[in-house]
């Protein structure tokens, strides 16, 4: 079961990203250009604000040793594929999604072993430490970022062929992510249930407070309420089968990927919430057009 589920999993990783690359283009980076205040405004949330605060509810919390680290490690990864889905659903700026997800993607390789590496250092004293080792971050650059690239590849050299399997690469997307979740929890279910009300109160708690900073934040620096809501479930919904891939494949640690499994199932009744709260408020923000003379 063990080593069926390690080989599993970066499989199961590589099919979520490659449908992300599917729905990327190169003009999804290029366009970062056209708004880079909201773009700039979501990624300090995503990847300074939050870490902080993950890392205070962490201490909040008591929560400690391997899943400290698993937490932090759930918040440094980018987001996830059903950001998209849930934008779309309240009115977002969905194409801020996408090239907001993509620099995600990039940027995480770099940042993601950083924050481990830190979580490391302080919540198992040292040992077994990652360090930023070059081998590290060539793992975390093959689980992200080349299933992605082929997608973007396929999807520019096969046009139409990506345009009619988008949708059901999507759904297939998110089957494995859920399989993947389930599974984590299942090969860990004692640790699951032993921490179960620590990682539940701290997953809904990131979840809600990331999708107000997500949405509240850029709202404070003006920025448009439809890209407030794009960066709201950017940042509120994190890619937690990047971050199970990471603790079982490259940290070889299963306790580790606990938290970002837990999160995967909980961030979804925030997500609802959100969803409909900020879709029904962009709609009473949004003047109705002036009536045909």
């Amino acid at each position: 079961m063990g080593s069926m589920f390690t080989v599993f999993i970066p499989l199961a990783l590589a099919v979520v990203m490659f449908g992300l690359g599917l729905t990327l283009t190169v003009g999804d980076f290029a366009r970062v250009l056209r708004y880079p205040k909201a773009v700039v405004i979501a990624l300090l949330c995503q990847m300074v604000l939050l870490p902080v605060i993950c890392f205070g509810l962490i201490h909040l919390f008591g929560l400690d040793g391997v899943l400290a680290v698993g937490m932090m490690l759930l918040v440094a990864a980018p987001g996830g594929p059903s950001a998209n889905l849930f934008s779309h659903i309240a009115g977002g700026d969905v194409a801020l999604n996408i090239s907001l997800t993509a620099i995600n993607s990039i940027l995480a390789m770099f940042t993601l072993p950083l924050v481990v590496a830190l979580a490391y250092d302080q919540f198992l004293d040292g040992e077994a430490n990652l360090g930023l080792r070059p081998d590290k971050f060539i793992q975390v650059f093959a689980i992200v970022l080349v299933p992605a690239a082929i997608g973007m590849w396929v999807h520019r050299r096969f046009t139409d062929w990506s345009e009619r399997m988008r949708g059901k690469v999507k759904i297939a997307s998110m089957v494995v992510l859920a399989v993947v979740v389930a599974g984590a929890i299942a090969k860990q279910i004692d640790t699951f249930t032993d921490n179960i009300g620590k990682l539940a109160a701290i997953s809904l708690l990131l979840s809600t407070l990331s999708f107000a900073i997500g949405y509240y934040v850029p709202r404070l620096f003006a920025i448009d309420p439809r890209q407030a809501v794009a960066s709201a479930m950017e940042i509120g919904i994190h890619n937690g089968a990047i971050a199970i891939a990471v603790a079982t494949s490259v940290l070889h640690n299963d306790d580790m990927a606990v938290p970002g499994a837990t999160y995967g199932v909980l961030m979804n009744i925030p997500a609802v919430a959100a969803a409909y709260l900020l879709g029904r408020q962009l709609r009473r923000s949004t003047p109705e057009p002036a009536p045909i003379a």
